[in-house]
């Protein structure tokens, strides 16, 4: 016997299976999930005075990013649909980048860590779709699970 762990989305045949939860109990959940993009130092500058020809770069990321944890069980094949009662998202803008987080809360009975990743993806997708007129270059990356929580 392996010391492996089980996976749970897969039956002992090995075929795709979402994972059942109904017989959890509710509960509340949280999860922090970040990530980065690297930009040209210049890149940074024109987000930070608003010069960027598509407009508000945090603003739509921001937007973009809340969408997106609300649509992630269309996205992420196996992933629940869950009542999200909080996202939040946030940025700080650094020298060589921009630094994304995001916290997702419900009360379910699976956690929220995908809605949480997935949200900071496509905020750094959508400050690349917004800058890659002036900055070719970005680079996404960094995009992890921070915390879990469960009360």
């Amino acid at each position: 016997m392996s010391d492996a762990p089980k996976l749970t989305h897969l039956h002992e045949d090995g075929t795709a299976a979402m994972v059942d939860v109904s017989d959890k109990p509710l509960s509340r959940r949280e999860a922090t999930a970040s990530g980065f993009i690297r930009l040209a130092p210049a890149t940074v500058t024109l987000i930070e005075d608003n010069l960027i020809a598509k407009g508000n770069v945090l603003g739509v990321a921001r937007i973009a990013a809340i969408q997106a944890a609300k649509q992630t069980e269309r996205l992420i094949p196996l992933c629940h649909q869950l009542p999200l009662s909080h996202v939040e998202v946030g940025f700080e803008l650094r020298s060589d980048g921009v630094a994304i987080w995001c916290r997702t809360r419900t009360t379910a009975q699976t956690g929220v860590e995908m809605e949480a990743l997935t949200a900071v993806s496509v905020a750094a997708l959508t400050i690349y779709d917004m800058c890659k007129a002036v900055d070719p270059g970005m680079v996404i990356g960094e995009i992890r699970l921070i915390e879990k929580k469960k009360e």
